[in-house]
């Protein structure tokens, strides 16, 4: 065989292991369309664990976001630069602020016509512009992201530094926003595309096994209950409920709203393997711990201020990765975070107990859900008996007496004894004498004799 013919069937081999790698190979896609924090962390993460499951040889993210909280932004950045895979974001149609770190962390990147991608100066709630410490954090995040990938780092810088001239794309002075096509033609967008099925096309992707990832009821509650504010309520109404269990004797209600939003609180950390056991229980024994300064120890001291800390680092570290107190120390601003969720919770609850605690056990709607503090004797309750003349009175047996049971007496229950040793339940029973808040009776027909 000549070399020509050697050299023409090794092409055709190797053509043909090519094309067949490129039928049916798996894609598992996923969205994110809100607000990037815990919620769409959340999502990606269970989204990325299923496409390993599925051996996918690609996850496509399909993202439209304004942003979000950086921190969470960095852990889905992290997740996608780490990716056992080929990653892929269609962004469709927004990828501004922690959107565009994640779009960069990504190995190929396609844009629906008319989507932007960019702008990411770091904001505070209000969309105030954070102190230089913040966007120098931001822009180092931004430049090692691009590099890890291949694209054009000052670029990505100008994201976030409006000093950073880029000519024809921006003025100086201004954030860099760039659209579908400045984005081609930058270098950073490997296309602009109209649907998913253009994106295969262009990876050379032929009959694509693609599987879509389904977002539960139960994986939307748990991505409704790790927001951080509705923890922070969730927190609130665990303190509220120990505080009125501890201060109100006979209190049932407040016991069982503590430990429901208890459940709700540390549940859905558990699942996400950010809660462990340890933080549980340390939680736990910081009630504990305030249960015995309240109820066994006087005054306050140290079992109280120990139960306190317990409680708030339980909290705390619940919602944070950590392995037994090996935190993420290249993260240091999740911890102080979730510290400052827990003790702004914390603080809130204790003003609104002071302010509307005392008028809140008095409210009628609040009594109804409680057990009494108090049997008054207006509400016919009887701790002995009245100081009448009982002597002689004929009643009813309302229980069995053996010998101590209820009788009734003009109509009135009473305790009473029976000095036979038992009388059954319905007769008719004569009082002998009252001793020590207790009636003494026997049976009315032996006396009639």
């Amino acid at each position: 065989m000549s070399k020509f013919m050697k050299l023409t069937w090794l092409m055709v081999i190797f053509f043909t292991v090519i094309s067949l790698q490129s039928f049916g190979q798996k894609i598992y896609e996923f969205s994110l369309k809100d607000e990037i924090g815990p919620g769409a962390w959340y999502v990606t993460k269970n989204a990325y664990a299923k496409a390993l499951s599925s051996d996918a040889d690609y996850l496509l993210m399909e993202l439209n976001t304004f942003g979000g909280a950086v921190n969470f932004a960095d852990s889905i950045r992290t997740l996608l630069l780490n990716a056992d895979m080929q990653t892929i974001v269609y962004i469709n149609n927004n990828a501004a602020s922690a959107g565009a770190l994640i779009s960069l962390a990504t190995d190929h990147i396609f844009m629906h016509s008319g989507a932007s991608l960019g702008a990411a100066t770091v904001v505070d709630g209000s969309g105030e512009v954070l102190p230089e410490k913040y966007q120098s954090y931001m822009r180092g995040l931004m430049r090692a992201t691009a590099e890890a990938k291949g694209r054009n780092a000052r670029m990505a810088e100008a994201f976030v530094d409006p000093s950073i001239s880029v000519p024809h794309l921006k003025e100086d002075g201004k954030l860099l926003t760039l659209t579908a096509s400045e984005s081609v033609k930058a270098g950073l967008a490997d296309a602009e595309i109209k649907s998913t099925e253009q994106i295969y096309e262009r990876l050379g992707i032929k009959q694509p096994d693609v599987i879509v990832h389904q977002v539960t009821t139960v994986d939307r509650i748990i991505g409704f209950l790790i927001n951080p504010l509705i923890s922070g309520f969730l927190i609130m109404g665990i303190i509220g409920g120990i505080y009125f269990e501890l201060q109100t004797p006979g209190l049932g209600f407040a016991g069982v709203l503590s430990v429901i939003c208890g459940v709700l609180f540390f549940a859905p950390l558990y699942l996400q393997g950010l809660a462990d056991h340890w933080e549980i229980l340390i939680f736990v024994l910081g009630v504990i711990l305030m249960a015995l300064e309240v109820f066994v120890i006087p005054g306050f001291g140290v079992a109280g201020i120990a139960g306190i800390i317990l409680m708030l680092c339980g909290l705390a570290f619940s919602m944070v990765a950590n392995d037994f107190l090996d935190f993420q120390l290249s993260k240091p601003g999740l911890l102080m975070n979730a510290f400052l969720v827990v003790v702004g919770a914390m603080v809130l609850s204790i003003v609104l107990i002071i302010l509307f605690g005392k008028n809140v056990l008095r409210t009628t709607a609040f009594r109804k859900l409680v057990l009494a503090d108090e049997q008054l004797s207006e509400g016919g309750y009887t701790s002995s008996v009245p100081k009448i003349n009982l002597i002689n009175k004929v009643g009813v047996a309302k229980t069995v007496l053996r010998p101590s049971g209820k009788i009734e007496l003009e109509s009135n229950w009473y305790e009473a004894v029976a000095m036979d040793g038992f009388i059954d339940m319905g007769e008719k029973v004569l009082v002998i004498k009252h001793e020590n808040y207790t009636l003494f009776v026997r049976k009315y027909q032996e006396q009639a004799l």
